[in-house]
């Protein structure tokens, strides 16, 4: 995990959503987005390799990582936690299911040109409560 600020617009949030970015993120006029802290849930993966039923499911693995962001939150402030992720529906729709949206896409930097099949990836956040 890591922290980093993202920019998001707030046309594509609900009026229940920007209220509550709104508490965490400061409007940039310039910009006329967002500009939130948030930490950046980084490399979640999970070898399916195995078939074995008792390893850990995708949806634990994230709800593990959220819950070390929300406990890390407690200490520091905070609600809201992303990631980025390749844009396959899989992908899109495994982190939908799990309260993330989508709010916008970052272009790949050079060192990770050539290892995923596009030139950007989808930016996803989610509201922890």
């Amino acid at each position: 995990m890591a922290n980093k600020f993202i920019l998001v617009n707030p046309d594509i949030l609900s009026k229940n959503k920007r209220k509550r970015i709104t508490k965490f993120g400061t409007y940039n006029k310039d910009t006329k987005k967002y500009i939130i802290s948030a930490p950046l849930i980084a490399q979640l993966g999970k070898n399916f390799e195995y078939k074995d039923k008792r390893l850990i499911s995708g949806d634990e693995l994230l709800k593990m990582a959220c819950d070390k962001v929300s406990e890390a939150q407690s200490y520091i402030g905070g609600k809201i936690v992303y990631l980025e992720c390749e844009d396959k529906p899989i992908l899109n729709q495994f982190y939908s299911d799990n309260g993330f949206f989508r709010f916008g896409t970052r272009d790949l930097d050079e060192d990770e040109k050539g290892l995923m099949s596009s030139s950007q990836l989808v930016q996803m956040l989610k509201y922890l409560s």
